[in-house]
């Protein structure tokens, strides 16, 4: 790989930007908007509103897709889910595993995937 695209890929990597067009695609694809170009406009005026404390980030799913997700990966209904469950159910979504708060030997639960997810 040449130097100046790795340094690109740095750059994008840096600010996060393939996890930003990764979840703006999700949301497009979800929504399937008529007008596309305003709706993008229209998440990352929401997106930065929510970085400024003025809103709620955009999301694909609602409390209880969250709750009937966790139910789904805690089958034995101990009320938590291993740290490599919860990788997983990530992964499957699409969403970074990069910057986890919970430790490898700290089970998930219900709250804290809600939270995190």
């Amino acid at each position: 790989m040449a130097a100046g695209e790795r340094g690109g890929r740095d750059y994008l990597e840096r600010h996060g930007i393939p996890e930003l067009l990764r979840r703006l695609s999700a949301l497009l694809l979800y929504h399937q908007p008529e007008r596309p170009r305003q709706f993008l406009i229209q998440v990352l005026e929401t997106v930065k509103a929510g970085r400024q404390g003025e809103g709620t980030y955009p999301c694909l799913m609602d409390e209880s897709n969250l709750v009937a997700m966790f139910q789904m990966l805690d089958v034995a209904d101990l009320g938590y889910i291993t740290p490599a469950q919860y990788q997983e159910a990530l992964k499957t979504l699409g969403l970074s595993t990069d910057n986890l708060h919970i430790g490898d030997d700290e089970n998930v639960t219900l709250d804290t995937f809600k939270e995190e997810v």
